[in-house]
């Protein structure tokens, strides 16, 4: 198969992915950087400078920053593939991309890997109702087309895009109609030695800010236990659990969110070692202070390394871009890869990630928010419930790789993103040993689906017909 030579490609259009690419382009780099979306920005820039909402307020001058950083990227000469999906990366750094419906290999002599983060997986009663969206849904459709839910909402869940998500809908216009906070009580003083460090960072203050916009407009119900979406066809009533009291409310549209972990599932079908992060609750990529992965030529940067935001991933994204600068050997002495530089990098990550584990700690869902019921589904694609999962375990089932077999848990068009971790929590309470121990789908390509045609039609040469043709 024909590939397509680069320096560095950079899998990401997000805070790391811009920062690792442009500061490889400034030095001298053939570089690539690639993204689902239609334009840069990831999740957090989603859509700037393309955004339909008439005041800029709505998102907040965080979301703003962004259009500076894309200038930065679009000034320094890295050539740039939108609505471009990444469907396998392997140890020899080749790139399966699809790209209007044409499947290509491309060759990097380096790759960075920015994927960014996924929503954590809120499997309750009746989560798959139409009417029942994520919060990154919903803050997807805001900033990419200026659209609101229909009618008042209800936020449940925990974490600091709840409280984001809840000051945007209110700026734009939308009702709230409550917020349920499932965050466990009495989590705040359990963490307190984690206080301070958190009260200096600079995620303090607009946290603050954030809590008390919202609080000012927006019933809070603290300390919910249960939480169940009811309905026939469609989501109808909200049903919850909070102080020993169960309240039932109508409503047409649930926004759920309970954290969001690294994005995992491109770095670990290459075969980056990953390990469980028992306060993130997650896998995350093990790498060296610069990003650098256990396969020779990648890097991982932002979210994808783990969860604390988009300074502390641009950050993250300019150490991968002098890993990158440093591993090319005639490029490893360039101004952009010096020692002050990485100097000042880690110096930023460093202010950034102060008083993250305050954050982590607070947030951490309810095992009963991650670990559902026998009678509710947590493999959306394949329509697996909870109670099939614990089934499989009693018939001997060990790890969620051999429960393919038993359920096809994690084979579905999503590659396990939404049930991953839920079912892997599932199996080690069952078995009664660590997330850890049971392990994490193993992935193959294609991570994302792609159309049979599509690689029907990719163009083969000599040698590849070489590798599959016997005699």
């Amino acid at each position: 198969m024909s590939s397509t030579l680069h320096d560095v490609v950079v899998v990401g259009a997000g805070p790391a992915g811009l920062a690792a690419a442009a500061r490889c382009a400034r030095a001298g780099l053939n570089t690539l950087m690639i993204d689902e979306n239609a334009g840069p920005g990831g999740q957090v820039y989603r859509a700037i400078g393309r955004s339909p909402l008439e005041s800029p307020g709505v998102l907040g001058t965080d979301y703003w920053s962004g259009e500076a950083r894309v200038a930065e990227f679009e000034q320094s000469g890295a050539k740039s593939a939108s609505a471009t999906t990444v469907w396998s990366l392997d140890r020899t750094l080749e790139l399966g991309t699809l790209h209007q419906g044409q499947a290509r290999m491309i060759q990097a002599r380096q790759v960075i890997l920015a994927t960014g983060a996924l929503e954590r997986p809120f499997p309750i009663p009746g989560w798959t109702l139409p009417g029942v969206m994520t919060a990154g849904g919903v803050q997807t459709l805001l900033k990419s087309s200026g659209a609101l839910p229909d009618g008042p909402v209800i936020l449940a869940g925990c974490g600091p895009l709840l409280w984001l998500l809840a000051a945007q809908i209110l700026r734009a216009g939308g009702a709230i109609e409550c917020m349920l906070d499932t965050t466990p009580r009495g989590a705040i003083w359990r963490e307190l030695r984690h206080l301070p460090a958190f009260i200096g960072s600079p995620l303090f203050a607009k946290g603050l800010s954030l809590m008390r916009e919202v609080r000012s407009r927006v019933p809070i119900i603290k300390g919910v236990t249960t939480l169940e979406a009811r309905g026939t066809d469609r989501l109808e009533t909200v049903r919850w659990q909070a102080s020993g009291e169960t309240m039932e409310r109508r409503i047409e549209h649930l926004i759920l969110h309970q954290g969001v972990v690294p994005n995992v599932n491109l770095a670990m079908a290459a075969g980056v070692e990953h390990q469980w992060d028992d306060t993130q609750l997650c896998f995350r990529p093990v790498l060296d202070a610069f990003g650098r992965s256990s396969v020779p030529g990648i890097s991982v940067a932002g979210d994808g390394a783990g969860i604390a935001g988009a300074w502390a991933a641009e950050a993250r994204g300019g150490l991968a871009a002098i890993a990158a600068l440093r591993n090319l050997t005639e490029h490893a002495h360039h101004p952009e890869a010096s020692d002050a530089e990485a100097t000042r990098l880690r110096a930023t990550l460093a202010r950034h990630q102060a008083g993250r584990s305050f954050i982590d700690r607070i947030y951490q869902p309810n095992l009963a928010f991650r670990v559902p019921s026998d009678d509710t589904l947590v493999c959306r694609c394949e329509e697996v419930s909870a109670g099939q999962v614990r089934d499989s375990v009693r018939l001997g089932c060990e790890g969620p790789n051999q429960m393919k077999a038993f359920l096809r848990c994690g084979m579905g068009p999503c590659q396990g993103r939404l049930c991953g971790l839920t079912v892997t929590e599932t199996i080690a309470q069952a078995r009664g040993v660590s997330p850890g121990e049971v392990g994490y789908y193993r992935l193959r390509p294609p991570v994302k689906p792609i159309p049979l045609s599509a690689l029907a039609e990719m163009p083969v040469d000599d040698e590849a017909v070489r590798a599959v043709v016997r005699g």
